[in-house]
């Protein structure tokens, strides 16, 4: 049985694609057969993250419309073996995603034997995003530890708890996940960023891990190439502990508090 999989967000910016990439591969990583389908029409960036772009010859809205199958618009993933792109398209508009397109679409990637289906939404209350949420299973909520950010992410649970197809036809409801990303313990301390603490308290949904600010995911970006990929960095590591704690496992939480350096480092360098 397929699980559908929506990573959303109220608000542009706070790392959802990054997200997307990187939780869906980390679930191939672990066995699991998956394809992450990117729903930004006509903005796409999924294949560039994913770094397929020059693969992509059909598109979400091509299989939408019956100019092509799944077989051909499916981009096999070069890291990882259980994973696959359906990218979005670059030319047609949001309008263009129709719901029954999209379940017919979900439905036949269940009968492929896919385990888990990962659908990038863009962000905000659009048509592309309110198409990734309505057949969800389950939701990831990506947020920055900034106000605006929290309150863009409020109204998203909204519209999950009252558009999604679970809440239609009164059935359990879209499970819920809080991802922090951008986080910087330092800039907490200093009470200059909300802590997780801060953000769970207002959104009132369990938390599935924190990713830390760093410049290298941009890097690892532009290179095509999933944060999750990153060895030895904290957010490959952060990442990591999503997809463990998503599959169940009891994994601490890592990357959430500041340590002050100690004395040597201050004199030799540090902080």
């Amino acid at each position: 049985m397929a699980r559908i999989i929506s990573v959303t967000s109220g608000k542009g910016g706070v790392g959802k694609t990054t997200s997307s990439a990187s939780f869906s591969s980390g679930l191939a990583m672990r066995g699991h057969k998956t394809v992450v389908i990117d729903f930004d029409v006509g903005l796409r960036n999924l294949d560039l993250i994913m770094g397929c772009e020059r693969r992509v010859v059909y598109d979400l809205i091509n299989v939408v419309n019956k100019e092509a199958t799944l077989n051909q618009a499916l981009i096999k993933d070069k890291h990882c073996e259980n994973l696959f792109v359906l990218p979005a398209s670059q030319t047609r508009d949001k309008d263009a995603l129709s719901e029954e397109g999209v379940e017919r679409i979900l439905n036949d990637l269940a009968a492929m034997g896919f385990e888990y289906i990962v659908c990038d939404s863009p962000a905000g209350i659009e048509h592309g995003a309110i198409m990734a949420l309505t057949f969800a299973d389950e939701a990831i909520i990506v947020t920055n530890p900034e106000v605006s950010s929290v309150r863009d992410s409020d109204r998203i649970l909204g519209i999950i708890q009252a558009k999604s197809r679970r809440a239609q036809n009164g059935l359990e409801p879209v499970k819920e996940h809080l991802l922090i990303t951008r986080y910087v313990p330092k800039r907490v301390e200093a009470g200059e960023m909300l802590s997780y603490t801060d953000v769970q308290e207002i959104l009132r949904i369990p938390l599935i891990g924190i990713i830390p600010e760093s410049e290298s995911v941009l890097h690892a970006s532009n290179a095509g190439n999933p944060a999750i990929h990153m060895e030895g960095s904290d957010v490959a590591e952060a990442y990591r502990d999503v997809v463990a704690r998503f599959l169940g496992d009891t994994v601490e939480l890592r990357f959430a508090t500041y340590e002050k350096p100690g004395l040597l480092k201050r004199l030799f360098g540090g902080q």
